[in-house]
């Protein structure tokens, strides 16, 4: 599974060329820094959006003054775009004219008539057939426009518009770790925001022993639209998640091997191995025309047969929230990154994306990272612990922390206070009152949600009241979260599924039954299920 390393110390419109082989353009050569190598700028290569209308060619000199000068045979100079031979050998392949995305391929295909440059008859002549006129009519005079009605007002009780989610804040906003990816509810501000429009720069490399076989656009598609349409659903809209890929393939300048990238692989400057070497290389192949500071976040796709298969060997990662000792020449520092690795098998293996750009957003990994055997802590509940297999969604408690929450959808029970009596809407329905965070310490809560089945869940097989526990101060890898088991002794609902922890499927509490920490005195008792899928419940509060 993918997790978060941390280092030792302490965003460009897409570009494209003409697809010459089905394997796409040819990669373009990355290599590390001469020691007197200086900064390449936008003046070097011009970005797309500012080489401006292409040269037009030169005009017949015996053609009308409003006729369009006609165009040699095969000059199409206008349609290929102008060619730059700079000293960057990552530019010599860089296309200026306007990406050639596959969506939008056709949008850029000229057609016939745009070909011969003017529209003429058939004989060739530029003179025109006599037209028949008509007599002219008096036109009507423009009739009034009458005013537009005006807006009904607003029922009583009708539901109002959704308010923008936001981040946590009250006494449930439980502190803990600032200085790594954590469960702690206020996320540091060098994370990468969750909300709004996110725009994540995404970059293909290859190898020379594993050179890339089918093209960026394909590879990209792999991922795309659906890493965006999951964090659209998920976020009920509050993320606007815009992948900006770089539709070439950088080829690094070593071997996969030479570059010591294994789990567990540092980003340590002090080495001339590990994602440090790689990423020093990819920033210099793509900092002349890419502007990382127009970016949230990174992504670096490897060619899929770069190191082993991901049924083997899981070396998908991400470095997040840290300055990792590398600027671009802008002064960008190069952070929030994740490198995706070979494929991922079964349903929804695009999310494997999803899970390392919640790194990004200060989610922490829920699966144990020290290898240690038994049950998952929290199973197929969030991706950031099952990534592989059927879709899942986020635990409210993560919806909270990434600010796709409003303050009405969270309701805070401190110690001391009376039971009280709550109505959840599931996680996969938008709107209504999402989680009831009940504080056991200063950084330990239950937390109660409803989930059913929706287009993120599809597999909850026991719909109802799941309760889990938090720890902030427990670290990522070390099961920060735990989920209740409602039927410890079940082998659950999937026992033959190959990529799902069947053990805790069934792990929501139904109408009838009752949770009790004895230790803290908590309670969460599932009163009734009502007809419109929400769920009544009571929740007593911890001892002081």
């Amino acid at each position: 599974m993918t997790r978060t390393v941390r280092p030792h110390t302490g965003p460009g419109d897409a570009h494209t060329g003409p697809r010459r082989t089905a394997a796409g353009p040819p990669p373009v050569a990355a290599g590390p820094p001469a020691a007197d190598a200086r900064p390449h700028h936008a003046a070097t290569a011009p970005h797309p959006a500012h080489t401006g209308t292409p040269e037009a060619p030169p005009r017949h000199p015996h053609a009308p003054p409003d006729t369009p000068a006609p165009r040699r045979p095969g000059d199409d100079r206008h349609l290929r775009g102008r060619r730059h031979r700079p000293d960057h050998p990552a530019l010599r392949h860089r296309r200026t004219t306007a990406p050639r995305h596959p969506a939008r391929r056709a949008a850029h295909r000229p057609r016939p008539s745009d070909r011969r440059g003017h529209h003429r008859s058939r004989g060739g002549s530029h003179h025109h057939r006599p037209r028949h006129h008509r007599p002219r009519t008096p036109r009507r005079a423009p009739s009034p426009v009458p005013p537009p009605p005006p807006t009904p007002p607003v029922p009583p009780g009708a539901p109002a518009a959704v308010p923008p989610g936001a981040r946590p804040t009250g006494p449930c906003a439980l502190p803990g770790i600032s200085d790594d990816v954590a469960e702690s509810a206020p996320t540091p501000a060098a994370f990468a925001r969750a909300t709004g429009t996110v725009r994540a720069l995404t970059l293909f490399v290859d190898f020379p022993d594993a050179p890339a076989a089918l093209s960026p656009m394909a590879r990209f598609a792999e991922f795309f639209p659906a890493v965006t349409d999951y964090f659209r659903t998920s976020s009920y809209g509050r993320l606007s998640y815009v992948p900006k890929p770089l539709f070439r393939w950088i080829r690094m300048s070593r071997p996969l091997a030479a570059y010591g990238i294994t789990r567990g692989a540092t980003f340590d400057p002090s080495s001339d191995r590990g994602y440090h070497a790689l990423s020093r290389e990819l920033v210099h192949a793509v900092d002349p025309f890419v502007d990382f500071r127009n970016y949230d976040i990174v992504n670096v796709i490897a060619s899929p047969n770069a190191g082993p298969a991901a049924t083997h060997t899981v070396l998908s990662v991400t470095f997040s929230g840290a300055d990792l000792g590398l600027k671009s020449s802008r002064g960008a520092p190069f952070r929030n990154v994740s490198f995706i690795w070979s494929r991922q098998t079964g349903l929804s293996a695009f999310r494997v994306l999803n899970h390392e750009n919640a790194h990004s957003f200060g989610l922490p990994d829920l699966y144990y990272t020290d290898g240690r055997s038994g049950s998952t802590p929290v199973g197929h509940w969030d991706p950031m612990d099952e990534d592989w297999g059927p879709t899942n969604d986020f635990l409210g408690w993560h919806k909270w922390k990434m600010g796709w929450l409003a303050p009405g959808q969270v309701h805070c029970t401190p110690a001391g206070g009376r039971p009280t009596e709550h109505v959840l809407t599931p996680i996969s329905t938008p709107g209504g009152t999402k989680i009831v965070v009940i504080p056991t310490g200063p950084h330990t809560a239950f937390v109660v949600e409803a989930r059913a089945s929706g287009l993120l869940d599809p597999i909850v097989c026991r719909p109802g009241v799941l309760v889990y526990h938090v720890d902030t101060k427990v670290p990522t890898g070390r099961a920060p979260l735990r989920v209740v088991d409602a039927t410890p002794h079940s082998r659950g609902c999937y026992a033959d599924a190959r990529y799902v922890e069947a053990d805790l499927t069934d792990a929501p509490f139904r109408p009838g039954e009752t949770f009790t920490d004895h230790t803290s005195g908590v309670t969460v008792t599932v009163l009734t299920e009502n007809t419109d899928g929400t769920y009544r419940i009571r929740t007593t509060p911890a001892h002081h």
